[in-house]
């Protein structure tokens, strides 16, 4: 409003310009769902490096494919990740989530920072070497997540964290209030009960076994994975399992590692073993990102071989496949915690880094595949190990159906030799039959979902409307210019149009301003046709 005149003279009025930018959102938020070693429960927590995941989760752990998947997605390209931990008991399960406990003299308890069979190789120490030796309320607490306990041969772990407590007190009105202390700086433990007084000398004190205390996700035993499965996909209502990603502002990359689970052979060794992903958590998942714009990375299971691959890939027509990409076949990596012997990992992890790292580096219109798309780490492929992975032609009968194929190329290594999504398949003439295209996509909806929202309540009329032509416009241009169109000018690359002919009186009439955002994406060159022509010189007259 302008100011109220009222003496003579000059007056100064800011008027708003009406141009509002839109930001492009993150292209590479890689969500990983499933075991870790311990950590929150339930919660997207975000990690930025494999140093904050070692922190938060307790770092590899054999029993955990998440654990691998995101050390590779970072050992690929891969700078932001979203970690949700799932326990038994989290998502419906039968079996209740819990902490174990250690129970040090005087009536203090120590719980677990968090539930999972993790917290019976902790180990807690208690010392009364303090600064002041008068006051009988103070402590020092040492702890130890032991990676050499063998509680449970079948669930080994440990991540080998320490911290220590020093100077800690029993009184509630203490800066140093035990209770409080742990809670806010511990990884580790909690205080459960505090006794009536300090506890005593104690060295090496373990938690006692008690039933229910596991809250893992898989078991012993094969029959447990079913379980997994419901407690993979979790409740939407309740947030939990796959659906605690609703809690999350934003990702865009949608992993579910292989369910693990490792039995004993003998009395020194244990097997790791991997069960696939059931098809109704796919169905969920595909469901699920459909909803949120984001891309599922299917791994292919398991014992999939060229053939079987072939006539298995229609199992997955229960799928939204537009939302969804497979990718085959299983990844050998050396496995840190076996003296680097060569294991099979299921590629999506990998596959999530090379994605962002080609985001990073060309744009979320690029494919990622090609020679640029190479798999840092991996040594070898788990099909046709010695002729080197897949040839030429079983990758052209795979291709087609809309399966990508990771290869090793002479000189070249290992990389990713496709880009199609599960709706790839020539037979379903989909529009959205290339990765890229489909990502791009989901990056322009998200983006100008969030960037119009100030549309909302103004004024449904022509004013609106260019403001709308003029801010949408910009953000199109600015993406023509980056190279994410195809066409050589704007008018050929895209278009924005909301005006009397979208929006008529009767949609004004229900509030309702309609805008259509038109473009022509980048489609990668999958088939590259050389012509060779002999010149046949003619004779001289």
């Amino acid at each position: 409003m302008p100011p109220t005149l009222t003496y003579p003279g000059v007056y100064i009025e800011e008027v708003p310009s009406g141009a509002r930018a839109i930001a492009g959102v993150a292209t590479s938020i890689a969500a990983f769902v499933g075991r870790t070693w311990r950590g929150t429960v339930g919660e997207p927590i975000a990690v930025f490096g494999f140093g904050d995941f070692e922190r938060e989760f307790g770092g590899l752990w054999r029993s955990s494919s998440v654990s691998y998947a995101v050390q590779q997605f970072f050992m690929n390209g891969g700078t932001h990740a979203l970690i949700v931990r799932v326990v038994n008991g989290a998502g419906g399960g039968s079996v209740a989530a819990a902490a174990a406990t250690l129970t040090l003299t005087a009536g203090t308890t120590l719980a677990a920072a968090n539930p999972g069979s993790w917290g019976r190789n902790l180990r807690a120490t208690v010392d009364h070497d303090v600064s002041n030796a008068a006051d009988t309320n103070l402590f020092n607490l040492f702890l130890f997540d032991d990676p050499d306990s063998k509680f449970d041969t079948a669930a080994r772990g440990g991540s080998g964290a320490r911290e220590t407590f020093r100077n800690v007190s029993m009184s509630v009105d203490s800066p140093r209030f035990v209770t409080k202390i742990l809670a806010e700086q511990s990884q580790l433990i909690r205080v459960q009960a505090l006794g009536a007084a300090r506890p005593g000398l104690q060295a090496n004190v373990a938690p006692a076994v008690t039933a229910g205390s596991d809250g893992v996700l898989v078991g012993n035993a094969v029959t447990t994975t079913g379980l997994a499965a419901n407690e993979l996909i979790g409740d939407a209502a309740a947030k939990t399992g796959l659906h605690a990603l609703l809690k999350a502002d934003l990702f865009n990359l949608l992993c579910l590692p292989p369910l693990v689970f490792t039995r004993e052979v003998s009395p020194t060794q244990t097997e790791r073993l991997e069960a696939d992903i059931p098809m109704n958590v796919w169905t969920e998942a595909a469901e699920f990102c459909k909803d949120e714009r984001a891309l599922l990375l299917v791994d292919a299971p398991r014992n999939w071989t060229v053939t079987s691959a072939a006539s298995s890939v229609s199992s997955f027509s229960a799928v939204t496949r537009k939302n969804a990409a497979l990718y085959f076949p299983r990844l050998r990596l050396t496995d840190p915690l076996r003296d680097n012997q060569l294991e099979d990992f299921a590629p999506c992890g990998v596959v999530a880094g090379v994605m962002a790292r080609t985001d990073a580096a060309r744009g979320v219109w690029k494919a990622p595949a090609g020679i640029e798309a190479n798999l840092q780490g991996v040594l070898g492929l788990s099909i046709n190990q010695l002729l080197g992975g897949l040839t030429d032609d079983e990758n052209g009968q795979l291709n087609p159906l809309g399966i990508n194929c990771m290869r090793n190329l002479p000189a070249i290594g290992h990389v990713v030799w496709g880009a199609r999504t599960l709706e790839g398949s020539d037979v379903l003439a989909s529009q959205w039959k290339y990765v890229p295209v489909r990502r791009l996509a989901l990056f322009l909806e998200e983006s100008l979902f969030r960037g119009t929202q100030w549309v909302v309540f103004e004024p449904n009329d022509a004013p609106l409307w260019a403001q709308v032509r003029l801010n949408l416009g910009a953000f199109m241009h600015t993406l023509f210019l980056q190279g994410a169109f195809q066409g050589t000018t704007p008018r050929e690359a895209y278009f924005v149009k909301c005006d009397n002919e979208t929006t008529t009186q009767a949609d004004i009439d229900n509030g309702i301003i309609n805008i259509i955002v038109g473009f022509a994406p980048l489609k990668p060159a999958e088939f590259v046709v050389i012509k060779i022509q002999q010149i046949v010189q003619q004779a001289q007259a």
